[in-house]
């Protein structure tokens, strides 16, 4: 595998059927971490619909790990009533560098980044315009252009705990 590609459901705290056959890890609002359909190697060469789609031009050789929430998302005025919580995002945080290490990926912006980052550097994929993730609740003073960077930071800071 050589990257991890995070978002957010625009569901619910908890995953629902759609989620668990997009995503290879979700996680909740309390933080328990629940396992997708696929398994990430399925996702290693991408050619027949049996992986996990969460990344339309980028699903091959990508994780897909997506937070249970936003649903109702409109702006960061507007979070709707399930933001993302502190608890929830710290647990991503940790898992993303679990499997860092796991699948032996080093983390740069290139290696672990957004769907809305991964749109932005692919114009011409389906992933392009997709808005997660663009706000964190838990640290609303994070501008949309940083979070992929505040992400990358809170990561490096697990994986040296590791």
């Amino acid at each position: 595998m050589k990257r991890i590609i995070l978002h957010w459901t625009a569901g619910k705290y908890k995953p629902n059927q759609c989620d668990l056959e997009h995503y290879h890890y979700l996680v909740g609002a309390d933080g328990e971490v629940y396992t997708g359909k696929f398994r990430v190697e399925d996702n290693e060469v991408c050619t027949k619909n049996d992986y996990a789609m969460h990344t339309g031009g980028g699903n091959t050789g990508s994780i897909g790990v997506s937070m249970c929430a936003m649903f109702g998302f409109q702006n960061e005025h507007k979070a709707g009533e399930y933001p993302i919580t502190p608890v929830q995002f710290e647990r991503t945080m940790k898992l993303c560098a679990e499997l860092l290490k796991k699948y032996n990926i080093t983390l740069t912006p290139v290696t672990l980044m957004t769907h809305y980052e991964f749109g932005q550097a692919h114009p011409k994929t389906t992933s392009y315009g997709k808005i997660d993730i663009i706000y964190l609740p838990p640290y609303p003073w994070v501008k949309k252009e940083e979070v992929g960077s505040f992400i990358r930071s809170k990561v490096r800071w697990y994986l040296e705990k590791l």
